[in-house]
């Protein structure tokens, strides 16, 4: 297999984004995975590269694609105008020239031109200044590409999925059916088979109200909705299960005995995912046909040019979105040759 080219958008300019890129190339290992393209300016990179006080790197600059040099980290000059730069401080012209990045990989990953997607963080709201309409990465590509998009966290303790996406509290309980979580469940489901490779992936369901309800006292959505989508995946020989509480779930054990988690709402599989992931976690966008992940912290604009941010949930969105597409292919593969004896997809533990 020739070596995976990453599209990487920059991110807020006024963020860490360019910090924790720049430092994880910074590691030459790093060219021997992949090509790496960030899509921004190089005014902007040198910029940076300067008040971090980084000497010993450089972005080999490039116009076109074509022209990546595969033992170098590539900058695509995307803007050759000089950008206003304030570390730590939300602008409409970040979020102007995070979204161009944003577009200009979305258009390369279109044409096929780099194999997949990450994303550095963005302020959603200077964004929405120009335009209206960006909710998140998620849901943008989920417009761009084809499929329905699934936002998966990932670590070492655990995969969790979430059922709605960037919405109010106050709108959950409403935005939730039967049809909505039973197709997220077999989402899920086919992302743990085709993303990473086992057979037969087992899913915990996370009920919505305290206690998962408690038999209705608390709430009746685990009894209504909930359970009913959990009995049509399993007619789908769908190895799902609960819905469990989501106060007790979040344990060791728990997590060890399933593949993947579904949670019903952002902050109920977030808060335990952060608790015990945040330095090292990857967001990742299943569901859709290219490939797209992102380290799970935000902007920082606290620390953003003061040359102590943390790379590594960027540098593990890195190997993560490599081992994904592989495994993608691999499932391509098997599948189009079913009688292959099967050696990669296997039941696989963390």
């Amino acid at each position: 297999m020739a070596k995976i080219k990453i599209g990487i958008s920059i991110g807020d300019l006024n963020g860490i984004g360019m910090e924790v890129i720049i430092k994880t190339f910074l590691d030459s290992r790093m060219m021997e995975l992949c090509t790496p393209i960030v899509f921004g300016g190089a005014k902007v990179a040198s910029y940076h590269r300067k008040a971090l006080e980084i000497k010993d790197f450089s972005f080999h600059i490039i116009n076109k694609i074509k022209d990546a040099n595969i033992k170098r980290a590539n900058l695509l000059n995307c803007w050759h105008e000089e950008v206003e730069i304030k570390f730590g401080e939300p602008s409409e012209i970040a979020g102007k020239y995070a979204f161009k990045s944003l577009e200009k990989v979305t258009d390369s990953l279109k044409n096929e031109e780099v194999d997949v997607l990450v994303t550095a963080p963005i302020n959603k709201a200077n964004i929405q200044k120009n335009q209206s309409a960006f909710i998140g990465h998620t849901e943008y590509l989920g417009q761009q590409f084809d499929g329905d998009s699934l936002m998966i966290m990932l670590s070492d303790a655990m995969r969790i999925a979430f059922v709605t996406g960037h919405i109010p509290l106050s709108e959950v309980a409403n935005s939730l059916s039967e049809n909505k979580i039973e197709s997220k469940i077999e989402q899920l489901s086919k992302s743990l088979i085709q993303d990473f490779g086992i057979s037969k992936p087992k899913i915990a369901v996370i009920g919505l109200n305290p206690h998962a309800g408690e038999d209705g006292i608390l709430g009746g959505e685990e009894k209504e909705i909930i359970l009913p989508a959990i009995k049509k995946a399993k007619q789908k020989n769908i190895l799902a299960f609960g819905p469990y509480s989501a106060d007790s779930f979040f344990t060791k054990d728990n997590l060890q005995n399933f593949d993947g988690v579904l949670a019903m709402y952002h902050d109920q599989g977030l808060t335990p995912f952060k608790t015990l992931s945040f330095s090292e976690g990857v967001n990742y966008t299943a569901g859709l046909s290219i490939v797209r992940t992102s380290p799970v912290h935000g902007t920082a604009y606290d620390i953003a040019g003061k040359n102590c941010a943390d790379e590594i949930s960027f540098r593990n969105a890195i190997y993560m979105a490599c081992d994904i597409y592989k495994k993608r292919q691999e499932y391509k593969a098997l599948s189009a040759n079913p009688l292959q004896k099967q050696k990669s997809i296997r039941k696989t533990a963390f």
